[in-house]
């Protein structure tokens, strides 16, 4: 203002008209057409996801073959999976499906170990090779420029493992180690145990992957060697590849490198039938380790088959209740009450009955009430099943897991690798996402009801005995029983 009136008085003194007035600009009106900032915009409908559709065919070995084209990413990713793990383990030798994966990159064709090692990460690759429960899996990813030099030590691993009897003894010590220090981990003696409660130590599902000590003792190099040979062969094998790579340079490399691995002459062994859930289980287990300032609180109950039908819509339900961060018992234990760092719950996938677990690890001291406080939450979700607000969120989070799981080379790969030893079809998680996007409240409430069953469910609190059993007598859960760190009760 002061800087108008200085410029008025100058230009009275010189004779120039004044100058013209500014003045502000109108204040908008509100009209029908204008959006108020209190009302919530409008979300577009969510489009079905769309996965990536593979060239399926079948090698003259009778390899199964998923091939995905990604040529604008110059990486290429392979995963080799058999449908053979631990739940196919001789009786007596858990963990030889474990240990076999183990052996076959410690020495393959003409290569060491050492060699093996270094020509890999001289090609920035990487090659890994793992045991679980329902199958087996060898996987290589590197940039597609290195194909051509990585490919044959991949293939020497599958198809021509060694199995030196000096790097069976390095191996196996190290595997031995390994399950010593096992009981030092509270979140895997959660797991063994869990295991053995709701299947039954030394069944298939109940044994842990990776066995335990006196299994692993018995079991030799050439337990090792026969169980490959009976169970890793190119007619029980899927190949997963994508990338940076056509059928063509594909199918040279199967040629020139695996064209010599073929089956053996007796039948494949027959699949272990799938297991189910002990129907007598006991309802409160604790295993004791002293003095510890933290305890596991464990949920275990019967859950579904991978291949379920309901499957796909338990998935919405579990999301809910454990499955994200906004999830109603990592809300609870962790933001109201600061008791865990995380709690969560899952439907495990296996080809035979699953399990459902919650589990979380909690300050010793309110280890009753936190358990409480997640017995309170899934009898919650089964009784009124999810909010309107959850089902809309669980939706949009089912979307945006499977985009993020296949946005990369390697997720896509891995993914498709547990489908084939789920043995689900490889569009398996397109028709499952449109089933859930189509879930009703009605249907999630129903399936809650049906399968998050408190009072059929065993509970495993791993901590300090002396310091638990008053806080878990006074939940009324009955007299807990005393279990080992191995996954055997005590007293029996």
């Amino acid at each position: 203002m002061r800087r108008l009136l200085q410029l008025a008085i100058a230009a009275a003194c010189c004779g120039c008209p004044p100058p013209a007035t500014i003045n502000p600009p109108p204040t908008p009106t509100m009209t029908a057409a204008t959006p108020s900032m209190d009302t919530k915009p409008q979300l577009e409908a969510r489009r079905p996801y769309r996965a990536p559709e593979p060239v399926v065919y079948q090698t003259e070995q009778g390899t199964t073959v998923w091939l995905i084209q990604r040529p604008s990413v110059p990486i290429v990713s392979i995963s080799l999976t058999m449908k053979v793990g631990s739940a196919d383990d001789p009786p007596d030798k858990g963990g030889l499906a474990h240990v076999t994966a183990a052996m076959l990159d410690e020495g393959a064709g003409a290569r060491d170990a050492i060699q093996i090692s270094t020509e890999i990460q001289d090609l920035g690759a990487s090659l890994h090779t793992h045991g679980g429960v329902d199958g087996s899996r060898a996987s290589l990813s590197v940039m597609s420029k290195h194909l051509d030099r990585a490919f044959p030590i991949f293939a020497d691993v599958i198809a021509r493992p060694t199995f030196a009897q000096a790097d069976w003894a390095r191996v196996s010590e190290l595997w031995h180690n390994q399950l010593r220090r096992r009981v030092d981990n509270p979140r895997s003696v959660a797991r063994v145990v869990r295991r053995a409660v709701v299947y039954g130590p030394d069944t298939p599902y109940g044994h842990s992957p990776n066995g335990d000590l006196d299994s692993a003792k018995s079991i030799s190099r050439d337990d090792v060697e026969q169980f490959y040979a009976r169970a890793w062969r190119p007619d029980r094998a899927h190949l997963i590849v994508a990338g940076d790579i056509d059928r063509a340079r594909l199918d040279a490399l199967l040629a020139k490198h695996l064209g010599s691995w073929t089956n053996p002459k007796q039948a494949p062994t027959a699949r272990v039938a799938p297991q189910k859930p002990l129907t007598q289980r006991p309802h409160l287990v604790l295993v004791d380790r002293p003095d510890a300032p933290q305890a596991i609180i464990l949920l275990a109950g019967k859950g579904v088959a991978a291949d379920n039908p309901h499957a796909p819509l338990l998935e919405l339900v579990n999301t809910a209740l454990g499955g994200s961060f906004t999830s109603r018992l990592n809300q609870n234990l962790r933001e109201d009450h600061a008791w865990t760092y995380g709690a969560r719950s899952a439907f495990l996938e296996t080809r035979g009955v699953g399990t459902f677990i919650a589990q979380a690890a909690v300050f010793s001291e309110v280890t009753a009430a936190a358990l409480g406080e997640m017995l309170r939450e899934t009898r919650q979700m089964a009784a009124k099943g999810l909010t309107a607000d959850e089902l809309y969120k669980v939706r949009a989070r089912d979307l945006t897991d499977l985009i993020e799981t296949h946005e990369t080379i390697d997720g896509l790969v891995g993914r498709l690798g547990s489908l084939a030893i789920l043995g689900l079809p490889h569009d398996f998680d397109a028709k499952a996402s449109t089933a859930r996007q189509a879930a009703t409240a009605e249907q999630l409430a129903d399936l809650a009801k049906q399968y998050l069953k408190v009072d059929d469910a065993s509970i495993i609190v791993v901590g300090p005995r002396d310091q638990l059993l008053t806080q878990l007598r006074a939940l009324n859960l009955g007299e807990p029983q005393l279990w080992s760190a191995q996954g055997r009760p005590l007293g029996k």
